[in-house]
């Protein structure tokens, strides 16, 4: 039964994926659409595989522990529908909703787990519960989010569509990590539609209907599954859009805007002591180290909730986040994946400062990419200590991040360099 719902649904999403009038726009042909989404179908298969035979080694287990907790949840909505509809908006602490970045007796904590876990329950009902069938329903959910960001690069970057589609979709971590039934999917689907509405009302200066919809729907979707990037896009949202209106002074608009937000994360607490952000950076980072050693923990100085100890922290964070894996890192089939990835992209940045085209895509949107991308980075990088957990993290803003560069290469030159050493060679 498994295999004729798989097949079935595949086919239904495949020529679905062709008719919806959002993907159809992005200029993208049938079959570019249907391949896409196929390589995210077979990347999901791979997550739930890779979680069946090395779950325990490469810490990957989470998939099917929340798909077990959503057949659970599945069978609630039958046999206690009042329960099934209100358990979401519970709150089962005292201070519950006060602890908005808290890691014990925390609504918010609690929820990211429970919300992935409700609309897996809504797969469900129409896969009977097959984890591999609901991959299709995932992939296809997500596809909004790579479509979205597609049509943001390709409208910066007209001249090279070609560069823009292999590398807003085929970076491997972000493909793999993006199609598996986990959090990243989506949390990357809610980046991507703030993109994309902030993106299109600035250029045509106007906020429609669909885009307010689309902004507020990738809001909630980072409020929900990770809440911390609300407030690492907000400044970044807000830079951009001064920026837009005084386009010449973009630099500047940014880094002023990020050092009023140090600023004001270092001292809101003085307003208010439930907004102490340091201390709840401190926290999350406590959490980790509390966790059960794993494979992939790696050793971290401990922050302190004062301006100093985060800045003394702040090139291991970096490291940790965006270097990572090192070669002695390898532990395991994924950890080889993304050292081998790191180090390939660390060698394109080194390429690209000496072989690169002299585009002109809209400077704030290039200023969006990195300052959020970056805060992103460091922001794993303070609390995070398991590489497992970063390189799965990181990869929702990898395609922000890595795919203006990459389209700034020039790939003709470097291919015109190649063709000819081998052609030297040949005659030598």
């Amino acid at each position: 039964m498994e295999y004729l719902l798989f097949i079935a649904y595949l086919l239904l999403f495949a020529w679905l994926s062709t008719r919806i009038s959002f993907f159809k726009a992005s200029g993208l042909t049938s079959p570019q659409i249907i391949i896409v989404f196929l390589l995210k179908v077979m990347a999901g298969i791979f997550y739930g595989w890779i979680g069946v035979y090395y779950g325990g080694l490469a810490q990957m287990q989470d998939t099917w522990s929340l798909h077990a907790e959503s057949i659970s949840e599945y069978r609630l909505l039958f046999e206690n529908p009042k329960e099934y509809f209100t358990n979401l908006f519970r709150n089962p602490y005292r201070e519950g909703m006060y602890k908005f970045f808290g890691s014990t007796d925390s609504y918010w904590n609690d929820v990211k787990a429970n919300f992935i876990i409700k609309i897996f329950s809504l797969f469900n009902i129409f896969s009977q519960g097959f984890y591999y069938v609901n991959v299709i329903f995932y992939s296809f959910l997500t596809l909004f989010g790579g479509v979205a960001l597609f049509r943001v690069m390709s409208d910066a970057f007209p001249t090279r569509k070609t560069e823009v589609m292999l590398f807003s979709f085929l970076i491997p971590s972000f493909l793999y990590w993006t199609s598996g039934l986990h959090k990243e999917g989506l949390i990357f689907t809610g980046i991507s539609l703030i993109t994309y509405s902030t993106y299109f009302a600035l250029k045509k200066n106007r906020w429609t209907f669909r885009k307010v919809i689309l902004f507020i729907t990738g809001l909630l979707l980072l409020l929900f599954l990770r809440n911390f990037l609300i407030f690492l896009i907000l400044p970044a949202l807000a830079a951009w859009m001064l920026s837009h209106r005084f386009p010449r002074k973009s630099l500047e608009v940014f880094g002023i805007t990020y050092l009023i937000s140090g600023l004001l994360f270092f001292t809101a607490k003085l307003i208010h002591p439930r907004l102490d952000f340091p201390q709840s950076v401190v926290d999350k980072q406590q959490a980790f180290l509390l966790h059960k050693p794993g494979g992939s923990t790696i050793q971290v100085k401990k922050l302190e909730p004062h301006f100093f100890s985060f800045v003394r922290n702040a090139p291991q964070a970096f490291n940790n986040s965006a270097l990572r894996p090192h070669p002695d890192d390898v532990k395991h089939i994924l950890s080889l994946a993304a050292a081998t990835e790191i180090n390939i992209l660390l060698l394109l940045f080194l390429i690209f400062f000496f072989l690169r085209l002299k585009l002109n895509p809209p400077r704030p949107f290039i200023l969006f990419s990195i300052f959020f991308s970056v805060s992103v980075l460091l922001a794993i990088g303070f609390s995070v200590n398991n590489l497992g957990a970063i390189v799965r993290y990181r990869s929702v803003v990898f395609p922000l991040l890595f795919v203006p560069l990459l389209i700034y290469i020039d790939w003709k030159r470097i291919f015109q360099l190649l063709f000819n050493n081998i052609k030297n060679k040949n005659n030598i």
